[in-house]
């Protein structure tokens, strides 16, 4: 099965890297999921991905382990 690399950005004001780093922790924890992505595949090319929100939150709550496909 392929890998990717899965990333996410925001920008964001700060004075430090990590105060940086703690303002994305706080987005992440109290907001929606982000739905921008930079997806790179294993011959590194990157594709930039928007999600349509309400797929991605069924997608969420489906239980995917039940697939053949993923044993």
């Amino acid at each position: 099965m392929p890998t990717f690399a899965v990333t996410t950005t925001l920008k964001i004001e700060a004075d430090t890297a990590e105060e940086a780093a703690l303002q994305m922790y706080r987005e992440l924890s109290r907001g929606s999921a982000p739905i921008n992505y930079l997806v790179t595949d294993e011959t590194k090319t990157t594709t930039e991905l928007v999600l349509d929100r309400e797929k991605a939150d069924e997608y969420a709550v489906t239980d995917h382990t039940a697939d053949p496909g993923n044993w």
